[in-house]
């Protein structure tokens, strides 16, 4: 799953990426604890930068916390369940990113967490899946998979991450079918290693969140 990412590219440098249209109304940048129905950089067909609230909304929810909170979509049933079976076909966006966090526990219970990356330092474009909500706007959730080899061994699932080539498919600007691009990356797509606790809290904000850690907390 991906419960927690960093973006630290600029907008004009995302938007280059991504052959895209900046928005207005975009959240600052750089972030490095970016959580939860707080607002996020998504790229949306047509290739427009907007804001989006990360905590996809179903239409039938009469208010934001009407139901789970519902970050993530497994691939395995996004094509069936309810809440995403529209949107995985015609409302996907993609959601970069600069690496994301994932948590181990150690012997007594504590939460110990990992920073995931790649290893060129090149950006992470997130599967995604949005929804417009009320006077909320668009919300979204990023599509999560079986875990590969590099991600198994800190935890079963991990965020579906896009390479450049598929970036149109998944985006619906293509005639191939977006259902094979929801798997795992090729090992050598990450690298991680072990962060200060400091990013456990969600007021955390700063670029020493992605510092390995060097000593004992």
């Amino acid at each position: 799953m991906c419960g927690r990412y960093a973006l630290t590219l600029p907008h004009e440098a995302t938007a280059t990426l991504f052959a895209a249209a900046p928005g207005n109304d975009l959240p600052e940048v750089p972030r490095w604890n970016v959580c939860p129905t707080t607002q996020i950089v998504a790229v949306l067909p047509g290739r427009r930068l907007v804001s989006m609230r990360w905590g996809f909304i179903p239409h039938w929810y009469d208010r934001p916390a009407g139901g789970p909170l519902l970050i993530n979509a497994r691939s395995e049933t996004v094509a069936t369940k309810p809440a995403f079976r529209d949107a995985i076909r015609s409302r996907r966006c993609l959601i970069p990113a600069t690496g994301f966090y994932e948590w181990t526990k150690d012997a007594d219970g504590n939460r110990l967490p990992w920073y995931f990356h790649r290893p060129d330092g090149a950006s992470i474009a997130f599967a995604g899946l949005w929804q417009e909500w009320r006077d909320l706007g668009p919300t979204c959730a990023i599509v999560s998979t079986a875990a590969g080899p590099t991600m198994a061994q800190i935890h079963h699932r991990e965020p579906v991450m896009l390479p450049e080539e598929d970036w149109a498919t998944w985006l619906g600007e293509t005639d191939e079918k977006a259902a094979p691009l929801m798997r795992p990356v090729p090992d050598r797509w990450l690298e991680r290693h072990r962060v200060s606790t400091k990013v456990n809290s969600n007021r955390a904000e700063g670029p020493d969140l992605i510092d390995p850690l060097i000593e004992d907390e």
